[in-house]
């Protein structure tokens, strides 16, 4: 499971060294092979190690393609999907496309969401993250049920 918040550096050419805690999982999970794709409702990047991926993938791929919203899905997540390596020094290339989607700069934001990551650029973390502590709950749908017996 991939938790916490990391504050990454980019360098000229738009990598990021994987933080040292989560490389040796990743290897043994994925053999350092991830993909990194959009999110479709923030700007911010998703990225998965290959293995977790291509199940998502795969149940995406399933969805019937005549249903303009799960169509929009396919176009978007796997559309945007890029396959890449952690290389010998930890670091990951992300793509200049992807980087414009997510007003990503130098200076981003590692967040561990359980199997998966999101890349987010620094400001756009912080001022989400301000936002949505300011406002709690208030404004969202009502908590799905399975969260409504949660106890933290």
């Amino acid at each position: 499971m991939f938790r916490g918040v990391n504050a990454i550096n980019l360098d000229t050419k738009g990598r990021m060294i994987m933080p040292m805690r989560y490389r040796a999982e990743l290897q043994s999970e994925a053999k350092g092979q991830l993909v990194v794709t959009i999110d479709a409702e923030e700007k911010c990047l998703l990225l998965y190690p290959l293995p977790v991926w291509e199940e998502i993938e795969e149940k995406i791929g399933n969805l019937p393609s005549f249903n303009q919203v799960t169509r929009r899905i396919q176009r978007l997540l796997i559309g945007h999907a890029t396959e890449l390596e952690v290389d010998g020094n930890g670091r990951l290339l992300l793509p200049q496309l992807l980087r414009e989607y997510a007003s990503i700069n130098k200076h981003v934001m590692l967040v561990g969401q359980g199997k998966k990551f999101e890349i987010w650029d620094k400001k756009v973390w912080t001022d989400g993250r301000d936002k949505w502590l300011t406002n709690g709950l208030n404004g969202l749908e009502t908590l799905p049920t399975e969260l409504q017996s949660l106890s933290l």
